[in-house]
C-alpha cells in the first residue's frame, strides 16, 4: 500500500487547483490594481471623462473698465479606439471643410508621441481647435455619425480696447516644456505667453474640472454618470484689477503714433502705473486665434522691433533730466549749497559748453530752469574732489562711490524687484572698477568722467526708471516700486527711501517748476496745474538726438509723474514736453483743452532709422 501511486493524487489535484486559483488572483490583482489599461478599456466603453476648462480671470483698469474678457471657441476631439467602427472620413472632412490629406496629417500629429506625449487611444485627443460656432455647426448636427468624435467648448481672449498690448500680453498654446514643468497642462492647452497674462498665469487660469458622461454600447451619450455625483466643477480664474488708466494709456499710444519711443506715468504716492506705452505697438486682437502664429512672426521680423517694450527694456542716456538728481546729490554731499553760483559763458564754456546764452553767474534754481551744463559740471566736480585725491586716488574714488550709491537710491542702475513688470533692462550707473580698468586707479578724476554730470557718457536709464525718478522727486525723497496690480500697493516692502534731506527736494522741485514757467517747458505749461518738469536732448551716435522729458504735477501733493522718450526727435522741449504736458492735463482734469497741440502730436510722423513701421490696427 505504501507504494500505491494513487495515494498522492488528491494532493496533486488540490495543489493544482490552488495554483490555478492563485494565478487567477494574481492576474486579477495585476489587471485591476497594477495595470490600469484594462480598467481604462472597460471604463471607456461606458464612461467618458471630459476635461471642463475654466474661464480665465477678467482684467480691469483702475476705474473698473473691462480690458480683457473671454469669447467662446470650440475644438473637435477624437477618441482613436472608437474610430475603428465605420468612421466616415470623407463626410467628417466635409463637415470641417478640410481634405483627406489634412485629415491624415492631423491624425499623424496626434499619434506622434514625441509631439503628443499624453497620447492615448482611449482618451479624447484634440483634432482641430479654435473653431467658431459656425465652423462646428455642421459637425454638431451630424456628430452621431462619427463614432469617437466630440465637440468641446473653450474660450479665447477678447479685448475691449486696441491698446496696452505690451502690458496685457497674450495667450497661446503651451509648449512641451510647459507640459513637462507643470502637470496642470496637457497638449492643446493655453497659457499666458507674455505680459501680465504670463506673470499672473496661475491666478488667471483657474482650475480644471471633470465631467463624467455615461454612454451605451454604441458610444452614444446617455447623460451624466450618477447624476453628476463624480463630476468636478471647474473653478474660474481670479480677476485682475490694474492701476492702469485705459483712457490715459490710449492718449499716450495715440500721441506716439508715427514715432518711436515710450511714455510712462506713475502715481507717486502709491507707485501705481497709470500708463505704460511703447511705440511701435499692435492691436492685441491680432495675437488671438488661428492668426496668432502668422501675426507673431510678422511682429518678430519687423525691423522697427514692435515686440521690444521700449518703456522697460530700451536704455538711453538721461541727458539733462539727470540734472535734477545731480542737484539733490550734490546738495546732500556738500558739493554745493543753495546759494552756490558758477559762471557760464554759453557755447564758449569749457570743458563743457552750454547750449545757449543766459545770465551769469547762475545759481541752482537758475541752472535747473535754464539747463546750464557748466553749473552742473562744476557742482559734480566740487562734490567729487572736495576732499582731494588721497593716496592712490583712494579719497576721490570713495567720493565717486558715495555719489554712485546716492544716484542708485533713485531706482537707477538695477531692475525693480518685487514687481509684476516682467521684462526690464537694468540701466547702468558705472562702477569704479570700470574706470580703474580703463584708466588705472590713479588715472581718472572728475574731468575724466565729466559727461556724467549732464547725464551723458556711460550712464543709462530706462523710461520706467525715468518716471520713477520723477516720482521720487515728487515724493520729496522716496518711491514705491512701480507696479500694475493694485493689490501690491499696500505692501510696505515696496517703499524705498533715499535718506536725503527733504529741503533739497523742495529746492529742486522749485527749479523744475521754473522750467515750466520760465524755461524750456514754458510753451506747454498750465499755470493752474502747477507743473514741474525737466527737458532733455540726448546725444545719439546713431542719428538725430532723442527727445526726453520728466515731470510731475501738482508741485505740492503731486498726483502724477511722467517720463517721455521720443527717439530721433531732436529737442525734448519740442516733442517730449508737449506729450507729457497733455498726459498731465488729461489725468488731472479729465479732458484736453489744447486741441492744436494734441492734433500736432497725433498726426506727426517722425523719421527713424527703422524704415518699416508696424500697423497698430
Amino acid at each position: 500500500m505504501t507504494n500505491d501511486p494513487y495515494t498522492k493524487r488528491p494532493f496533486i489535484i488540490a495543489g493544482s487547483v490552488v495554483l490555478v486559483v492563485l494565478i487567477f488572483i494574481i492576474r486579477l490583482f495585476w489587471l485591476q490594481v497594477i495595470d490600469q489599461s484594462q480598467k481604462a478599456k472597460a471604463d471607456s466603453n461606458a464612461l467618458l471623462r471630459q476635461v471642463v476648462y475654466p474661464s480665465r480671470g477678467l482684467i480691469y483698469d483702475r476705474n473698473g473698465e473691462l480690458l480683457v474678457f473671454n469669447q467662446p471657441i470650440y475644438e473637435v476631439t477624437l477618441i482613436m479606439q472608437e474610430m475603428r467602427h465605420g468612421f466616415d472620413t470623407v463626410a467628417f472632412c466635409q463637415c470641417l471643410g478640410i481634405d483627406s490629406l489634412e485629415f491624415a496629417d492631423r491624425i499623424a500629429a496626434i499619434k506622434d508621441k514625441r509631439r503628443n506625449r499624453g497620447f492615448s487611444t482611449y482618451t479624447p485627443q484634440i483634432f482641430m481647435s479654435q473653431l467658431t460656432k459656425q465652423e462646428v455647426a455642421s459637425l454638431r448636427e451630424t456628430s452621431y455619425k462619427f463614432s469617437g468624435a466630440g465637440i468641446r467648448k473653450r474660450t479665447l481672449r477678447g479685448y475691449s480696447y486696441p491698446y496696452a498690448a505690451h502690458i496685457l500680453g497674450s495667450v497661446g498654446e503651451v509648449s512641451q516644456s510647459d507640459i513637462d514643468r507643470d502637470d496642470y497642462y496637457q497638449a492643446g492647452d493655453y497659457s499666458g505667453r507674455d505680459g501680465l497674462e504670463r506673470t499672473y498665469e496661475q491666478r488667471l487660469r483657474g482650475t480644471k474640472g471633470v465631467e463624467v458622461i455615461m454612454r451605451d454600447s454604441r458610444g452614444r451619450i446617455q447623460g451624466s454618470y450618477h447624476d453628476g455625483a463624480e463630476d468636478v466643477e471647474a473653478i474660474t480664474g481670479t480677476d485682475l484689477h490694474l492701476s492702469l488708466d485705459i483712457q490715459l494709456q490710449a492718449l499716450a499710444e495715440q500721441m506716439l503714433q508715427g514715432k518711436v519711443g515710450s511714455v510712462v506715468a506713475i502715481e507717486p504716492a502709491t507707485g501705481e502705473i497709470l500708463a505704460l506705452a511703447s511705440s511701435p505697438t499692435w492691436n492685441p486682437e491680432i495675437l488671438v486665434g488661428k492668426q496668432r502664429s502668422t501675426q507673431y512672426n510678422r511682429l518678430l521680423n519687423d525691423p522697427s522691433k514692435p515686440l521690444l517694450n521700449r518703456a522697460t527694456q530700451a536704455m538711453y542716456p538721461p541727458g539733462s533730466t539727470f540734472k535734477t538728481i545731480q542737484a539733490v546729490v550734490c546738495l546732500q554731499e556738500g558739493g554745493i549749497n543753495p546759494y552756490s553760483k558758477f559762471p557760464c559763458n554759453g557755447p564758449g564754456s569749457t570743458p563743457i559748453k552750454c547750449t545757449h546764452h543766459h545770465g551769469s553767474p547762475v545759481d541752482l534754481l537758475g541752472a535747473i530752469e535754464q539747463s546750464c551744463n557748466p553749473y552742473f559740471w562744476c557742482a559734480f566736480h566740487d562734490m567729487l574732489q572736495r576732499d582731494g585725491f588721497g593716496d592712490n586716488n583712494a579719497v576721490f574714488r570713495a567720493r565717486y562711490n558715495l555719489w554712485r550709491d546716492d544716484v542708485m537710491k533713485f531706482g537707477l542702475g538695477s531692475r525693480f524687484t518685487n514687481t509684476d513688470i516682467g521684462e526690464q533692462s537694468p540701466g547702468k550707473i558705472p562702477l569704479e572698477r570700470e574706470y580703474n580698468r580703463t584708466y588705472g586707479e590713479k588715472g581718472w578724476k572728475a574731468i575724466t568722467i565729466r559727461s556724467l554730470s549732464i547725464g551723458q557718457g556711460e550712464v543709462l536709464v530706462t523710461p520706467l526708471q525715468l518716471a520713477n525718478q520723477a516720482a521720487t522727486l515728487a515724493n520729496r525723497g522716496y518711491y514705491i516700486t512701480p507696479h500694475l496690480n493694485t493689490e501690491l500697493t499696500d505692501n510696505p516692502d515696496l517703499r524705498h527711501e533715499t535718506g536725503m534731506n527733504d529741503k533739497w527736494f523742495d529746492l529742486t522741485a522749485q527749479g523744475m517748476h521754473q522750467v515750466m514757467t520760465n524755461g524750456t517747458g514754458r510753451w506747454y505749461n498750465i499755470d493752474s496745474l502747477q507743473m514741474c518738469g525737466k527737458t532733455g536732448t540726448v546725444q545719439n551716435p546713431h542719428g538725430k538726438d532723442h527727445a526726453i522729458f520728466i515731470g510731475f504735477a501738482p508741485m505740492d501733493a503731486p498726483k502724477i509723474a511722467v517720463a517721455v522718450v521720443v527717439e530721433n526727435a531732436g529737442f525734448g522741449a519740442t516733442w517730449a514736453a508737449p506729450i507729457a504736458s497733455l498726459m498731465i492735463e488729461q489725468y488731472l482734469t479729465g479732458t484736453i483743452t489744447r486741441k492744436h497741440i494734441y492734433n500736432k502730436m497725433v498726426n506727426s510722423v517722425l523719421e527713424h532709422p527703422s524704415s518699416e513701421k508696424t500697423d497698430s490696427n
